[in-house]
């Protein structure tokens, strides 16, 4: 149980000083990334619509 114990209080100091910047900009770069996919997506099933793609 001590274990247990030291590696949670290892774990609790390594991610304190984090904070919210590093979130904020975590989660500000994924959802870019994700905007970005979700625009190739969308580029690459509307040109296959209109070259004429037969979806069987």
């Amino acid at each position: 149980m001590k274990n247990v114990l030291l590696i949670r209080e290892i774990y609790l100091e390594a991610f304190t000083n984090l904070g919210h910047a590093f979130a904020k900009s975590f989660f500000k770069l994924m959802s870019w990334f994700c905007f970005a996919s979700l625009l190739i997506v969308l580029y690459a099933f509307i040109f296959r619509i209109t070259t004429g793609f037969a979806f069987d």
